[in-house]
Order: C-alpha cells, then structure tokens, then sequence
C-alpha cells in the first residue's frame, strides 16, 4: 500500500504544486494589472517595464547610434508620465539620467561626430521630462489616473443619457427626445428628467438649459439631473420648480443660473399644466385646426433670486393633438431672434403633420439649427388620433 501511495503523492508534488504555483502567478498578476488599470494598484508593473527599457535604449545607442539615437530616451519618459506617480516618475528620470551620462561618456565628446550626446539631447529629454512630472503631479491632486480619465468621462455621458430617458407610455401616446450637444461634443447643458406619477396616470417630464456649453455646462448638468430627478414625484408639481430654485441657490455656482420648463400630463384626459422658470414657451399643434398656438408660462430663472413663484398655464392635448417643448439653442441664435426660430420650427413641423411625428425629433433639430454652436434638445409628446377623449 506505501508502494501505491508513492507514486502518486511523487505525482502530487511535482506536477500539481508546480502547476498550482504558476496558477497563483498568474491569478496574482493579473490581478495587479486589473488594478492597476482600474487606477486602486500600485504602478510597479508599468514602472519595471518602462525602467527596462531605459538599458535596451541605452544598449542598442551604444551599437548603433545612427539607427538609435540618445533622444530615445525620451519614449520611455513621455510614456512615464502618462502612467506612473510622481515618485515612480522620479525614478525612471535618475535611470535615463544615468544612461545619458554612460553613453556621453561612451561615444565621446559631441564634437567629434553625429550621433553624440549634444546638449540639445539633454535639454529635450529634460523637457519632456518636466512636462511628464506636471502631468503626473495633476492626476496625483485630481485623483483621476490618466488611464481612467477616458473611462470616467464616458460613464459620466452614459449616467446623463440613462437620466434622460423617458418612461414607457401607455398606448395611445408617444414620445420621443433628442438631444445634440454644441460642438459636436458628448457633453450637454440639456437635460430631461421624467417620471410616471400618481399610480402612473401622470407624467411628469422636466426639461431644463444650463448655463454654458460643453463640458462646463454638462457637469453641471450631471448634478442637476441626479438632484432633480430626486425630487420629481416626491414633490407635488406646484413645489417643484421653487425647490429646484433654492438647490441651485444653494450651490452657490458663479454661475449657476438655469431655465427649466415642467410639464404636469394627465394620461388619461390629456389635460396638463406647464411650469416654466425663464424657458422658451412650449408649442401645442391642435389637430382641429392645423394651427400651433404657444403654451407660455411665468416664472423666473432657476438660481437668481429666493422665493420665486412660478405660474402654470394649463391646456389639453386632444387626440391628434402634439406638444413641442425645446431649448433655446434651438430657436435663438445671435443673428436670429426668438420669435423668428419657433416660426421656422413650426414650419419645418408642418411637414410631419400629415404622416405623424415619429422620428420627427431629430430631424427638426437638423432642419432647424444644424450648425448652431449651441446645445439644443427637443421633446414631442403625441396624443394618436385614434385615443379617446377619456378612459
């Protein structure tokens, strides 16, 4: 029986603990680089390979220094800078120091042929070098490895568009948003927030301009999307415009000031209510007449002064009857007033009258206000001819 067992516990300690031994390398490996690309680990894998390479850059200037100049030095450094802390980075520099002086000392004086150290070798990689250190010293402050920069911007774009999406409406209705941020960029000072209330016979839907553009205004709009969508439907619709006003107050932005407009809908008689805190006014398309007809609320700008009152007007959406609500980065221009843009929208909108407005969204912004260096959003709420009157 100690015969039979020999073999196998001989089996059991080489092959298995060695085969373990290189699984726990490996589990332990990547999970340091995980890590480390996650921006939680510490950067001594990038920081041994980028201190590598500083002797093979180094080696092969020595070998051939037509083919490999000295100024290789500064690809490891420009790559250090981008991924490693200021300590490391202070390191990998006393490395390529060090290899500068050898291969000074090796290839001779610059003054006698190409290819030599020069001073303006040494004053390249030193540049490069103190560039590579701010960087670094700046993530080091913000927290935010270079690594994660991108990932955390596109999370942020993606929690926006998840804020504004709006709720699935019962049949008979339809809704659709589009968005286009100023510039081209991913980053908007418009927002939707939205939200079924009232056992879900109420839709709630707010869309509000931040100040500014681009990624200034869209990180203020991140906030703002997250706090007001907390207080839809936790609120009755009348105090919600004066709550958002004093959070705005409260931040205290130098400049925090926003428009906003809130549309209170009752899904089952189509009557609704629209707040409106300096926002353009809304446009209802009645389907008796063909005719759009203005929907303008009072009330002043979010974030300028406290105790501000905010005034609905009230309507009806009828079936076939469409209500338009936008941002002024889709009417107003510098060369174009107000008042011009909502008749060429509501121009272009009778173009959709006859087939519908579905996926009409989208293409209004692109007819209206294609090239306008502005952000513009645009929400249309449908009532289907074929819907009754009431439930």
């Amino acid at each position: 029986m100690a015969a039979g067992r020999g073999p196998r516990t001989a089996a059991e300690t080489f092959p298995a603990r060695v085969k373990m031994r290189w699984h726990r390398a490996r589990v332990s490996l990547r999970r340091a680089a995980v890590d480390y690309f996650r921006g939680d680990g510490s950067d001594w894998i990038a920081f041994g390979g980028l201190l590598l390479t500083i002797p093979l850059l180094a080696t092969l200037t020595l070998v051939d220094s037509v083919w490999f100049s000295p100024v290789t030095l500064v690809l490891p450094i420009v790559v250090g800078g981008l991924l490693l802390r200021p300590a490391s980075l202070l390191g990998l520099y006393a490395a390529a120091a060090a290899a500068l002086i050898v291969e000074s000392i090796r290839l001779g004086p610059y003054t006698e042929g190409p290819s030599r150290v020069t001073p303006g070798v040494v004053l390249s990689v030193a540049a490069c070098g103190f560039i590579g250190l701010l960087i670094a010293q700046f993530r080091s402050r913000v927290g935010v490895p270079w690594r994660r920069g991108g990932t955390m911007l596109f999370d942020l774009r993606e929690r926006i568009r998840v804020q504004s999406k709006l709720p699935v409406l019962p049949a008979g209705w339809h809704h659709e948003m589009a968005l286009r941020p100023a510039g081209g960029q991913s980053f908007s000072g418009d927002f939707v927030v939205a939200a079924r209330t009232n056992g879900g016979r109420t839709l709630e839907v707010v869309l509000t301009d931040v100040s500014g553009k681009g990624m200034d205004a869209g990180s203020r709009a991140l906030l703002l999307s997250g706090a007001f969508g907390g207080l839809l439907g936790s609120l009755p619709p009348h105090a919600f415009l004066p709550a958002a006003n004093g959070y705005l107050l409260r931040q205290d932005w130098q400049e925090g000031f926003a428009t906003s407009i809130h549309l209170v809908l009752d899904l089952d008689s189509g009557d609704y209510e629209l707040y409106s805190a300096g926002h353009p006014p809304g446009l209802q398309l009645s389907a008796g007449t063909g005719r759009w007809e203005e929907k303008a609320a009072e009330g002043p700008l979010l974030g300028v002064y406290d105790g501000a009152q905010f005034d609905p007007v009230k309507g009806s959406l009828r079936p076939g009857d469409v209500l338009m609500l936008f941002t002024d980065g889709l009417v107003e221009t510098a060369d174009r007033d107000i008042a011009e843009g909502i008749d060429r929208l509501t121009g272009e909108a009778d173009r959709y009258v006859a087939g519908g407005f579905h996926g009409a969204a989208w293409h209004l912004i692109e007819a209206v206000a294609k090239d306008v260096n502005d952000d513009r959003a645009l929400l249309l709420i449908c009532r289907d001819s074929t819907a009754t009157a009431s439930r």
